[in-house]
Protein backbone atom coordinates (compact mmCIF):
# COMPACT_ATOMS: atom_id res chain seq x y z
CA UNK A 1 0.00 0.00 0.00
CA UNK A 2 1.17 3.57 -0.31
CA UNK A 3 4.08 4.40 2.30
CA UNK A 4 3.94 0.93 3.38
CA UNK A 5 7.34 -0.64 4.70
CA UNK A 6 9.09 -3.16 3.40
CA UNK A 7 10.50 -6.20 5.91
CA UNK A 8 13.95 -5.10 6.10
CA UNK A 9 12.63 -1.87 6.91
CA UNK A 10 13.20 0.26 3.68
CA UNK A 11 9.62 2.89 2.42
CA UNK A 12 8.89 0.92 -0.66
CA UNK A 13 6.70 1.99 -3.66
CA UNK A 14 3.21 1.79 -4.38
CA UNK A 15 1.35 -1.75 -4.90
CA UNK A 16 0.95 -1.24 -8.52
CA UNK A 17 -3.17 -2.21 -8.85
CA UNK A 18 -5.04 -4.21 -10.86
CA UNK A 19 -8.41 -2.44 -10.32
CA UNK A 20 -11.67 -3.66 -11.39
CA UNK A 21 -12.80 -0.08 -13.16
CA UNK A 22 -8.83 0.03 -14.84
CA UNK A 23 -9.18 -3.89 -16.18
CA UNK A 24 -12.49 -2.64 -17.81
CA UNK A 25 -11.27 0.63 -19.10
CA UNK A 26 -8.44 -1.09 -20.63
CA UNK A 27 -10.12 -4.26 -22.24
CA UNK A 28 -12.54 -1.95 -24.13
CA UNK A 29 -9.99 -0.03 -25.81
CA UNK A 30 -8.77 -2.80 -26.45
CA UNK A 31 -11.60 -4.33 -28.26
CA UNK A 32 -12.49 -1.33 -29.85
CA UNK A 33 -8.61 -1.53 -31.07
CA UNK A 34 -8.86 -4.75 -32.65
CA UNK A 35 -12.45 -4.17 -33.89
CA UNK A 36 -10.81 -1.28 -36.13
CA UNK A 37 -7.84 -2.82 -37.54
CA UNK A 38 -8.97 -6.15 -38.19
CA UNK A 39 -12.78 -5.89 -38.94
CA UNK A 40 -13.51 -2.04 -40.10
CA UNK A 41 -9.99 -1.37 -42.06
CA UNK A 42 -10.33 -4.70 -44.08
CA UNK A 43 -13.75 -3.96 -45.57
CA UNK A 44 -12.79 0.11 -46.00
CA UNK A 45 -9.87 -0.99 -47.74
CA UNK A 46 -10.99 -4.19 -49.98
CA UNK A 47 -9.36 -6.72 -48.27
CA UNK A 48 -12.23 -9.01 -47.26
CA UNK A 49 -13.02 -9.78 -43.48
CA UNK A 50 -10.39 -10.57 -41.84
CA UNK A 51 -12.69 -12.11 -38.73
CA UNK A 52 -14.57 -14.33 -41.04
CA UNK A 53 -11.47 -16.34 -42.25
CA UNK A 54 -11.02 -17.57 -38.30
CA UNK A 55 -13.89 -20.40 -39.43
CA UNK A 56 -11.44 -21.77 -41.45
CA UNK A 57 -8.23 -21.55 -39.56
CA UNK A 58 -7.05 -25.35 -39.07
CA UNK A 59 -7.27 -26.69 -35.32
CA UNK A 60 -4.44 -28.54 -35.24
CA UNK A 61 -2.02 -25.41 -35.68
CA UNK A 62 -3.93 -23.17 -33.40
CA UNK A 63 -3.01 -25.89 -31.07
CA UNK A 64 0.41 -25.89 -32.16
CA UNK A 65 0.14 -22.38 -31.14
CA UNK A 66 -1.25 -22.63 -27.87
CA UNK A 67 1.08 -25.28 -27.05
CA UNK A 68 4.06 -22.53 -28.12
CA UNK A 69 2.70 -19.54 -26.50
CA UNK A 70 2.80 -21.62 -23.16
CA UNK A 71 6.15 -22.42 -23.76
CA UNK A 72 7.57 -19.29 -23.95
CA UNK A 73 5.75 -18.21 -21.08
CA UNK A 74 7.94 -21.32 -19.16
CA UNK A 75 11.26 -20.31 -20.45
CA UNK A 76 10.32 -16.80 -19.46
CA UNK A 77 10.08 -17.66 -15.96
CA UNK A 78 12.51 -20.23 -16.35
CA UNK A 79 15.06 -16.79 -17.59
CA UNK A 80 14.14 -14.81 -14.79
CA UNK A 81 14.45 -17.94 -12.09
CA UNK A 82 18.36 -17.82 -13.47
CA UNK A 83 18.85 -14.61 -13.09
CA UNK A 84 17.21 -12.99 -10.64
CA UNK A 85 15.51 -15.63 -8.53
CA UNK A 86 18.17 -18.20 -8.49
CA UNK A 87 21.19 -17.58 -6.56
CA UNK A 88 20.40 -13.77 -5.58
CA UNK A 89 17.12 -14.27 -3.76
CA UNK A 90 16.17 -18.62 -3.44
CA UNK A 91 12.29 -17.89 -4.83
CA UNK A 92 10.68 -21.02 -5.36
CA UNK A 93 9.55 -21.70 -9.11
CA UNK A 94 5.85 -21.39 -7.56
CA UNK A 95 6.69 -17.68 -6.25
CA UNK A 96 8.99 -16.88 -9.73
CA UNK A 97 5.93 -17.77 -11.56
CA UNK A 98 3.68 -15.49 -9.62
CA UNK A 99 5.76 -12.85 -9.77
CA UNK A 100 6.49 -12.99 -13.52
CA UNK A 101 3.42 -14.18 -14.78
CA UNK A 102 1.53 -11.02 -12.69
CA UNK A 103 4.03 -9.08 -14.24
CA UNK A 104 2.76 -9.96 -17.58
CA UNK A 105 -0.73 -8.83 -16.77
CA UNK A 106 1.03 -5.34 -15.86
CA UNK A 107 3.05 -5.16 -19.09
CA UNK A 108 -0.42 -6.59 -21.08
CA UNK A 109 -3.19 -4.40 -19.40
CA UNK A 110 -1.23 -0.96 -18.40
CA UNK A 111 1.69 -0.10 -20.38
CA UNK A 112 3.45 -0.60 -23.46
CA UNK A 113 6.88 -1.21 -24.00
CA UNK A 114 7.15 -3.03 -20.46
CA UNK A 115 7.25 -0.47 -17.89
CA UNK A 116 4.07 -1.76 -16.01
CA UNK A 117 6.20 -5.46 -15.66
CA UNK A 118 9.21 -3.99 -14.65
CA UNK A 119 7.61 -2.16 -11.66
CA UNK A 120 5.50 -4.75 -10.24
CA UNK A 121 8.51 -6.79 -10.39
CA UNK A 122 10.49 -4.21 -8.75
CA UNK A 123 7.74 -3.98 -6.36
CA UNK A 124 8.14 -7.71 -5.53
CA UNK A 125 11.60 -7.81 -5.08
CA UNK A 126 11.69 -5.14 -3.08
CA UNK A 127 9.12 -6.66 -0.82
CA UNK A 128 11.22 -10.01 -0.79
CA UNK A 129 13.77 -8.11 0.95
CA UNK A 130 16.13 -7.18 -1.64
CA UNK A 131 18.15 -4.06 -1.59
CA UNK A 132 17.44 -1.49 -4.27
CA UNK A 133 20.78 -1.64 -5.80
CA UNK A 134 20.79 -5.70 -6.04
CA UNK A 135 17.40 -4.99 -7.85
CA UNK A 136 18.02 -2.42 -10.33
CA UNK A 137 21.47 -4.48 -11.44
CA UNK A 138 19.57 -7.99 -11.37
CA UNK A 139 16.74 -6.36 -13.56
CA UNK A 140 18.94 -4.54 -16.11
CA UNK A 141 20.56 -8.02 -16.21
CA UNK A 142 17.20 -9.99 -17.24
CA UNK A 143 15.84 -7.17 -19.56
CA UNK A 144 19.39 -6.64 -21.55
CA UNK A 145 19.50 -10.68 -21.66
CA UNK A 146 16.31 -10.93 -22.49
CA UNK A 147 16.34 -8.60 -25.27
CA UNK A 148 19.67 -9.66 -26.43
CA UNK A 149 18.62 -12.10 -29.24
CA UNK A 150 16.12 -9.49 -30.65
CA UNK A 151 18.86 -7.50 -32.43
CA UNK A 152 21.15 -10.47 -33.35
CA UNK A 153 18.33 -11.77 -35.01
CA UNK A 154 17.51 -8.68 -36.84
CA UNK A 155 21.28 -8.81 -37.92
CA UNK A 156 21.04 -12.26 -38.90
CA UNK A 157 18.18 -12.58 -40.69
CA UNK A 158 18.97 -9.40 -42.42
CA UNK A 159 22.07 -10.70 -44.00
CA UNK A 160 20.79 -13.80 -45.37
CA UNK A 161 18.11 -12.33 -46.59
CA UNK A 162 19.46 -9.41 -48.56
CA UNK A 163 22.11 -12.01 -49.97
CA UNK A 164 19.89 -14.22 -51.34
CA UNK A 165 20.70 -16.83 -49.13
CA UNK A 166 17.49 -17.46 -48.07
CA UNK A 167 14.47 -17.06 -49.60
CA UNK A 168 12.08 -14.00 -49.09
CA UNK A 169 11.85 -10.07 -50.14
CA UNK A 170 15.07 -8.59 -49.62
CA UNK A 171 15.27 -4.76 -50.10
CA UNK A 172 17.29 -2.73 -47.75
CA UNK A 173 14.99 -1.11 -45.47
CA UNK A 174 13.38 -4.81 -44.83
CA UNK A 175 16.83 -6.17 -43.92
CA UNK A 176 20.09 -3.63 -44.09
CA UNK A 177 18.69 -0.65 -42.26
CA UNK A 178 17.18 -2.72 -39.29
CA UNK A 179 20.88 -4.79 -39.19
CA UNK A 180 22.69 -1.44 -39.16
CA UNK A 181 20.46 -0.06 -36.37
CA UNK A 182 20.42 -3.36 -34.37
CA UNK A 183 24.33 -3.34 -34.38
CA UNK A 184 23.98 0.52 -33.09
CA UNK A 185 22.28 -0.84 -30.06
CA UNK A 186 24.28 -3.63 -29.51
CA UNK A 187 27.47 -1.20 -29.80
CA UNK A 188 25.83 1.06 -27.00
CA UNK A 189 25.18 -1.77 -24.77
CA UNK A 190 28.93 -2.99 -25.08
CA UNK A 191 30.28 0.62 -24.49
CA UNK A 192 27.57 1.02 -21.81
CA UNK A 193 29.43 -2.36 -19.87
CA UNK A 194 32.45 -0.71 -20.47
CA UNK A 195 32.00 2.08 -17.58
CA UNK A 196 33.62 1.70 -14.29
CA UNK A 197 32.06 0.63 -10.95
CA UNK A 198 34.08 3.10 -9.62
CA UNK A 199 33.15 6.20 -11.73
CA UNK A 200 31.62 8.26 -8.52
CA UNK A 201 35.32 8.15 -7.36
CA UNK A 202 36.52 8.78 -10.67
CA UNK A 203 34.35 12.06 -11.24
CA UNK A 204 35.25 12.81 -7.40
CA UNK A 205 38.37 15.42 -8.26
CA UNK A 206 35.96 17.44 -9.96
CA UNK A 207 33.58 18.22 -7.35
CA UNK A 208 34.13 20.97 -5.20
CA UNK A 209 31.08 21.15 -2.34
CA UNK A 210 28.90 19.26 -0.72
CA UNK A 211 26.74 19.90 -3.54
CA UNK A 212 28.73 19.21 -6.18
CA UNK A 213 29.70 15.98 -4.88
CA UNK A 214 25.73 14.87 -4.21
CA UNK A 215 25.31 15.66 -7.51
CA UNK A 216 28.05 13.20 -9.11
CA UNK A 217 27.01 10.91 -6.98
CA UNK A 218 23.50 10.50 -7.60
CA UNK A 219 24.46 11.04 -11.39
CA UNK A 220 26.57 7.90 -11.66
CA UNK A 221 23.95 5.82 -10.03
CA UNK A 222 22.15 4.95 -13.22
CA UNK A 223 24.93 4.63 -16.01
CA UNK A 224 27.13 2.40 -13.22
CA UNK A 225 24.03 0.67 -12.56
CA UNK A 226 23.46 -0.48 -15.81
CA UNK A 227 27.07 -0.97 -16.60
CA UNK A 228 26.87 -4.06 -13.48
CA UNK A 229 24.20 -5.26 -15.09
CA UNK A 230 25.06 -5.20 -18.65
CA UNK A 231 28.65 -7.07 -17.41
CA UNK A 232 26.44 -10.19 -15.36
CA UNK A 233 24.23 -10.05 -18.68
CA UNK A 234 27.74 -10.85 -20.78
CA UNK A 235 29.14 -13.12 -18.05
CA UNK A 236 26.51 -15.38 -18.91
CA UNK A 237 27.33 -15.19 -22.38
CA UNK A 238 30.89 -16.06 -21.34
CA UNK A 239 29.98 -18.72 -18.87
CA UNK A 240 27.03 -20.87 -20.40
CA UNK A 241 27.71 -23.84 -18.39
CA UNK A 242 26.45 -21.34 -15.24
CA UNK A 243 24.17 -19.76 -16.85
CA UNK A 244 23.05 -22.38 -19.38
CA UNK A 245 19.39 -21.92 -18.07
CA UNK A 246 19.59 -18.13 -18.37
CA UNK A 247 20.48 -18.29 -21.82
CA UNK A 248 17.90 -21.24 -23.13
CA UNK A 249 14.98 -19.40 -21.01
CA UNK A 250 15.62 -16.36 -23.26
CA UNK A 251 16.69 -18.02 -26.57
CA UNK A 252 13.56 -20.10 -26.13
CA UNK A 253 11.39 -17.36 -25.20
CA UNK A 254 11.93 -15.74 -28.72
CA UNK A 255 12.13 -18.69 -30.84
CA UNK A 256 8.38 -20.29 -29.38
CA UNK A 257 7.14 -16.91 -29.54
CA UNK A 258 7.53 -16.71 -33.34
CA UNK A 259 7.10 -20.10 -33.60
CA UNK A 260 3.69 -18.60 -32.35
CA UNK A 261 3.26 -16.57 -35.08
CA UNK A 262 4.76 -19.24 -37.50
CA UNK A 263 1.79 -21.69 -36.62
CA UNK A 264 -0.68 -18.80 -37.14
CA UNK A 265 0.26 -18.83 -40.80
CA UNK A 266 0.16 -21.93 -41.25
CA UNK A 267 -3.32 -22.26 -39.83
CA UNK A 268 -4.69 -20.38 -42.28
CA UNK A 269 -2.77 -22.17 -44.90
CA UNK A 270 -0.04 -19.69 -45.27
CA UNK A 271 3.55 -20.53 -45.86
CA UNK A 272 6.12 -18.18 -45.12
CA UNK A 273 10.25 -18.45 -45.27
CA UNK A 274 11.17 -18.88 -41.29
CA UNK A 275 13.72 -15.70 -42.21
CA UNK A 276 10.88 -13.52 -43.09
CA UNK A 277 8.76 -14.65 -40.12
CA UNK A 278 11.96 -13.83 -37.63
CA UNK A 279 12.09 -10.21 -39.80
CA UNK A 280 8.87 -9.35 -39.96
CA UNK A 281 8.15 -10.50 -36.35
CA UNK A 282 10.45 -8.31 -34.83
CA UNK A 283 10.02 -5.60 -37.50
CA UNK A 284 6.24 -5.25 -35.67
CA UNK A 285 7.76 -5.75 -32.28
CA UNK A 286 9.29 -2.82 -32.38
CA UNK A 287 5.71 -0.83 -32.57
CA UNK A 288 5.44 -2.20 -28.75
CA UNK A 289 7.32 0.75 -27.46
CA UNK A 290 4.51 3.08 -28.74
CA UNK A 291 3.27 4.49 -25.17
CA UNK A 292 -0.18 4.88 -25.94
CA UNK A 293 -1.58 1.29 -26.64
CA UNK A 294 -1.24 -1.47 -23.94
CA UNK A 295 0.84 -3.86 -25.17
CA UNK A 296 0.78 -2.46 -28.72
CA UNK A 297 -2.28 -3.43 -29.40
CA UNK A 298 -3.05 -1.15 -32.15
CA UNK A 299 0.37 -0.50 -32.80
CA UNK A 300 2.13 -3.78 -32.76
CA UNK A 301 -1.18 -5.60 -35.11
CA UNK A 302 -0.31 -2.76 -37.68
CA UNK A 303 3.30 -2.59 -37.84
CA UNK A 304 3.22 -6.42 -38.18
CA UNK A 305 1.01 -6.25 -40.76
CA UNK A 306 2.66 -3.76 -43.10
CA UNK A 307 5.97 -5.55 -42.21
CA UNK A 308 4.35 -8.54 -43.98
CA UNK A 309 2.43 -6.55 -46.58
CA UNK A 310 6.20 -5.29 -47.83
CA UNK A 311 7.48 -8.61 -47.13
CA UNK A 312 5.08 -9.16 -50.19
CA UNK A 313 2.38 -11.38 -49.08
CA UNK A 314 -1.24 -10.83 -49.70
CA UNK A 315 -3.09 -8.45 -47.30
CA UNK A 316 -6.33 -10.85 -47.50
CA UNK A 317 -3.99 -13.86 -45.65
CA UNK A 318 -1.91 -11.47 -43.22
CA UNK A 319 -4.75 -9.42 -41.52
CA UNK A 320 -6.24 -12.72 -39.99
CA UNK A 321 -3.10 -14.43 -39.52
CA UNK A 322 -1.60 -11.77 -37.33
CA UNK A 323 -5.24 -11.37 -35.65
CA UNK A 324 -4.60 -15.38 -34.92
CA UNK A 325 -1.42 -14.64 -33.33
CA UNK A 326 -2.31 -11.45 -31.28
CA UNK A 327 -5.24 -13.25 -29.92
CA UNK A 328 -3.13 -16.42 -28.38
CA UNK A 329 0.15 -14.30 -27.54
CA UNK A 330 -1.98 -11.49 -26.21
CA UNK A 331 -5.21 -12.57 -24.78
CA UNK A 332 -4.39 -16.10 -23.64
CA UNK A 333 -1.64 -14.89 -20.42
CA UNK A 334 -4.05 -12.51 -19.34
CA UNK A 335 -6.38 -14.44 -17.38
CA UNK A 336 -3.45 -16.97 -15.47
CA UNK A 337 -1.94 -13.19 -15.43
CA UNK A 338 -4.29 -11.96 -13.10
CA UNK A 339 -5.11 -14.77 -10.87
CA UNK A 340 -1.00 -14.95 -10.53
CA UNK A 341 -1.53 -10.85 -9.30
CA UNK A 342 -3.39 -11.59 -6.44
CA UNK A 343 -1.89 -14.80 -5.64
CA UNK A 344 1.25 -12.60 -5.38
CA UNK A 345 -0.38 -10.13 -3.21
CA UNK A 346 -0.93 -12.90 -0.88
CA UNK A 347 2.01 -14.54 -1.14
CA UNK A 348 3.71 -11.00 -0.07
CA UNK A 349 2.01 -11.26 3.04
CA UNK A 350 3.16 -14.47 3.42
CA UNK A 351 6.98 -13.15 3.32
CA UNK A 352 6.16 -10.68 5.84
CA UNK A 353 4.90 -12.72 8.27
CA UNK A 354 7.51 -15.49 8.19
CA UNK A 355 10.61 -14.02 7.04
CA UNK A 356 12.36 -12.87 4.04
CA UNK A 357 13.25 -15.41 0.58
CA UNK A 358 16.64 -13.72 0.63
CA UNK A 359 17.36 -15.13 4.19
CA UNK A 360 17.15 -19.02 2.78
CA UNK A 361 20.46 -18.91 1.94
CA UNK A 362 21.01 -16.85 -0.69
CA UNK A 363 22.88 -13.74 -1.65
CA UNK A 364 23.37 -10.70 -3.19
CA UNK A 365 26.07 -12.19 -5.25
CA UNK A 366 27.15 -15.33 -7.26
CA UNK A 367 29.89 -16.93 -9.10
CA UNK A 368 29.44 -15.08 -11.82
CA UNK A 369 29.51 -11.53 -10.17
CA UNK A 370 33.13 -11.35 -9.66
CA UNK A 371 32.96 -9.95 -13.52
CA UNK A 372 29.78 -7.51 -12.64
CA UNK A 373 32.25 -5.97 -9.48
CA UNK A 374 32.00 -5.58 -5.79
CA UNK A 375 28.35 -4.41 -4.52
CA UNK A 376 30.13 -2.24 -1.56
CA UNK A 377 33.29 -0.12 -3.32
CA UNK A 378 35.25 0.64 -0.22
CA UNK A 379 36.18 3.58 -1.62
CA UNK A 380 32.87 4.95 -2.32
CA UNK A 381 32.28 4.26 1.65
CA UNK A 382 28.65 2.93 2.88
CA UNK A 383 26.51 4.84 0.33
CA UNK A 384 26.55 1.37 -1.92
CA UNK A 385 25.00 -0.60 0.77
CA UNK A 386 22.07 1.58 0.36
Amino acid sequence: MPGERTANGDRDAELPLLSTKRIVQTLVLITILLVGIYFLFPKLAGFGDALGKLGEADPIWIGVAIGLNVLAYATYVALFKAVVGGDALRLTWTETYEINMAGVAATLLFSAGGAGGVALTYWALRKAGMPRRDVARRMVAFVSLHYAFYPLALIVCGLLLRTGLVSGEASVELTIVPAAVAGLLIAIGLLIALIPSDLERRLAPYASGDKARNFLRNAAKVPTTLAEGFRFALSLFAHPSRGGLALIGAAGFWAASIGVLWASFHALGVHVPLAVVIQGYFLGMVANLFPLAPAGVGAVDAGMIGAFVLFGLPEETVFPAILVFRLISFWMPIPPGVVAFFQLRHRVRLWEEEGLPIERGGGATSELEPAVGPLVDERLGEYYKK
